[in-house]
């Protein structure tokens, strides 16, 4: 299980200093909890590997792993260190020299010849760099991350792997690619959201035994998504009480978009969900679903009788033709909450580089860029999307208010106000069509059952990812569809209610 809280590098090094000054507690100690945990769950998971090669770096990271390494003599292992260079902390020199003194040999990584012992590893461990890096590694440091990669066998990363920025989940050229993370004091937002998901591994947290009231002094920069609370349906509710959507879009060519949403919205809870389309898919719907209405999106306006809405879904399959132009310049200065998803957010981004500052930024709407709309909302690119999610998440929600979702490995949801939440769920089988479509249902139910933007944005993301982490176990990750989602939406809501319903 990991924390709850997630921290910038910055922070967890407040941590240790408030650990070490106010709570008096050595570095060396610290150190020497880090190294000794970590092998504890190098133990647990590869207790019958052979020889074991820890790379060290100069920093308290590459102490960590002198501790690792002598834990490991102590139990008989055979264990090679090999040092990029000389220990650059007090902290890190006492525990190489700790290791040295319990019968330990140091390898000194001159060239390409030193790292020949990679090869003959059964186990590595990378406590090369840890917190704190900011450049892509060069020279010695380059040719040792590449040849950790290149040795064949399981990877252990001691805080982050090196190479890997820990505050953004950017991982520079080259970077170590772990099996398994043991990180300390503080969870790392760069371990859980973009490159950092793969490139971690499995993640495990050891909090070094670090007092309660040290962790209160420094306030986190995020959290993890935790299962929604769903409130009891009064008995006497209506299908209005239930919320009624609009789901807007579904151009020509495109109107599974919507019908993924609209099914969506249904299976979270909405009593009505009426599908705004062109007018050649009125009678199409009701085909995939009795449950769902109709309209013609040409001739409808939110504030029409026949809109049925509480909330908008705007964008699922709208395109990009002067039809869909038209709709979404109707629905896009609505009142009603709303979530704006696809090509929704592509006309915004074009709205945006018209309207500049004058903009409206309403507060009660979902954004739900994947990192290409991202991109063009903030007049950048995918790349510098990629580079720094967390702060991309935050110009968005600044800039068009309300919450953004940014999708994509390790899930972010940003409101204006500056909170974040990261979804630690969800599997690569999710890089399909229509997966987007029904996320943006989800949160439009959700929003349509009375939860304000941020709850409503960060419980859709959390439900879709788990119906997906449950769907993937029957259908493998390359045979996963959207639909299959959908199908997984009212067992997971009914366990949760079971679980809600039994705490009373």
């Amino acid at each position: 299980m990991l924390p709850a809280e997630i921290y910038q590098s910055r922070q967890t090094r407040e941590l240790d200093r408030i650990v070490i000054e106010q709570h008096g507690v050595p570095g060396i100690m610290l150190m020497r909890r880090a190294g000794e945990a970590a092998f504890a769950r190098i133990m647990e998971r590869y207790s019958g590997s052979g020889r074991m090669v820890v790379v060290c770096g100069p920093g308290n990271n590459g102490g960590d792993g002198y501790v690792v390494a002598g834990c490991a003599r102590r139990i008989g292992m055979g264990v090679t260190v090999l040092a990029a260079a000389k220990p650059a902390t007090a902290d890190a020199a006492t525990a190489a020299r700790d290791y040295r003194d319990g019968g330990g040999a140091i390898v000194a990584v001159q060239g390409e010849g030193d790292c020949a012992a990679l090869a003959a590893a059964d186990l590595v461990v990378d406590a090369l760099f840890g917190v704190g890096l900011s450049r892509a590694p060069q020279g010695l440091a380059a040719r040792l991350v590449r040849a950790i990669n290149d040795a064949g066998c399981p990877v252990v990363a001691l805080d982050m792997p090196s190479g890997l920025h820990s505050d953004t989940g950017l991982a520079f050229s080259p970077c170590v690619t772990a099996d398994l993370t043991v990180t300390f004091i503080g969870l790392k937002l760069g371990l859980l959201t973009g490159q950092g998901r793969s490139r971690a591994g499995r993640v495990v947290f050891e909090d070094l035994r670090i007092p309660p009231e040290a962790r209160r002094a420094v306030a986190p920069v995020a959290r993890i998504i935790a299962a929604p609370t769903l409130k009891r349906r009064a008995l006497d509710m209506h299908k209005g009480d239930a919320g009624r959507v609009l789901v807007v879009g579904g151009g020509r060519g495109m109107l599974g978009a919507v019908l993924l949403a609209g099914e969506a919205a249904l299976r979270c809870g909405s009593g009505l969900v009426t599908i705004a389309s062109t007018e050649d898919h009125l009678d199409l719907a009701a085909l995939r679903h009795a449950e769902l209405m109709s309209a013609d999106a040409g001739q409808l306006s939110p504030q029409a009788p026949g809109a049925r809405a509480d909330v908008l879904v705007l964008g699922p399959g709208l395109g990009q033709s002067h039809w869909s132009a038209q709709v979404f310049q109707r629905f896009i200065d609505s009142e009603l909450p709303m979530v704006v998803d696809a090509d929704g957010l592509n006309h915004l981004a074009r709205l945006a580089h018209t309207c500049g500052d004058s903009m409206r930024r309403p507060s009660n709407r979902v954004l739900t860029p994947h990192p290409g709309e991202a991109a063009r909302l903030l007049q950048s690119t995918t790349a510098d999307i990629q580079a720094d999610r967390p702060g991309a998440a935050r110009a968005i929600a600044e800039r068009f208010g309300g919450v953004c979702v940014l999708k994509g490995a390790g899930t972010l949801v940003v409101c204006a106000q500056g909170g974040m939440l990261v979804c630690d769920r969800g599997n690569p089988g999710m890089a399909s069509a229509g997966m987007g479509d029904v996320l943006s249902g989800i949160a439009g139910a959700l929003l349509a059952q009375g939860l304000p933007a941020m709850a409503a944005a960060s419980a859709a993301v959390w439900l879709h990812a788990s119906a997906a982490d449950a769907a993937v176990k029957e259908t493998g990750e390359r045979g996963l569809l959207a639909r299959d989602v959908i199908a997984g939406l009212a067992p997971l809501i009914r366990r949760i209610e079971k679980s809600r319903d039994a705490k009373l």
